[in-house]
């Protein structure tokens, strides 16, 4: 019975990714050696694993500096250049790592990908989550209460400006009544002044030839003109003085 395809893609658990590291390795070595024997060619193999550790194979008639020359000089590329892209590619390994090992925390801490973990790494991951629940619920807290804090303020800005309000409509109220108490005190001073007698005038009779009024009293009293001039007392009035 044959052996099943395996998916070619990348291991997600840590320890079977490792073990299929050294397996693979170890063939790749031996099938380097023997094609290097068997056919009498020259190369050189460079394997960085997973954590950077450099593992390397060259034919057992060169090196691998002559390897690498002869390389420079088939593809004309200088040193300068080859350690320059052999330092990016460095650079690009480590970085892919670190990606790496970040994406398996963040699972790890979705609860994910736990089978390779020991007893103690589990309780290392635990305490980090009890520390991060810990941590979130003194924020939530923190903000709880200052909701709280805002809302009391609210409250009191709310309730003095009701006061405000209240004192403003009593004062307004009582403005009104002031009002009404003295347009009533007005209405029932016309009421009196209306109910006061009118005098009766005398008739005045009208003279269309003058067009002027005379006023005729039934009520006349006598009365005398008496002249306190001297010459209006002479003698020579007979004796007699103008009496009305």
């Amino acid at each position: 019975m044959g052996r099943g395809k395996i998916e070619i893609k990348r291991i997600e658990n840590t320890t079977n990714r490792q073990v299929t590291f050294s397996k693979r390795r170890q063939g790749l070595l031996k099938k380097a050696h023997e094609l290097a024997v068997l056919c009498d060619a020259q190369l050189g193999l460079v394997i960085f694993s997973h954590s950077g550790k450099l593992f390397e194979y060259c034919s057992p008639s060169s090196s691998m500096r002559q390897i690498i020359d002869r390389y420079q000089k088939a593809t004309n590329i200088r040193i300068e250049e080859a350690g320059s892209q052999h330092q990016i590619l460095c650079e690009i390994s480590k970085l892919r790592n670190e990606n790496d090992k970040l994406q398996a925390g963040m699972r790890q801490y979705m609860g994910e990908d736990l089978t390779a973990l020991t007893a103690h790494d589990l309780d290392q991951l635990e305490e980090q989550l009890e520390y991060s629940v810990n941590k979130v619920r003194a924020r939530k807290h923190q903000l709880l209460h200052q909701q709280l804090e805002n809302l009391r303020r609210k409250e009191h800005l709310l309730e003095d400006q009701n006061s405000h309000l209240y004192h403003a409509l009593v004062e307004q109220q009582a403005a009104m009544e002031h009002q009404h108490q003295q347009a009533a005190a007005a209405a029932e001073a016309e009421q009196k002044i209306s109910e006061i007698p009118v005098l009766e005038f005398p008739h005045f009779y009208h003279d269309e030839a003058s067009r002027t009024f005379l006023q005729l009293s039934p009520q006349l009293h006598p009365f005398r003109l008496q002249p306190t001039q001297p010459n209006l007392q002479d003698t020579s009035f007979g004796g007699h003085g103008l009496q009305l």
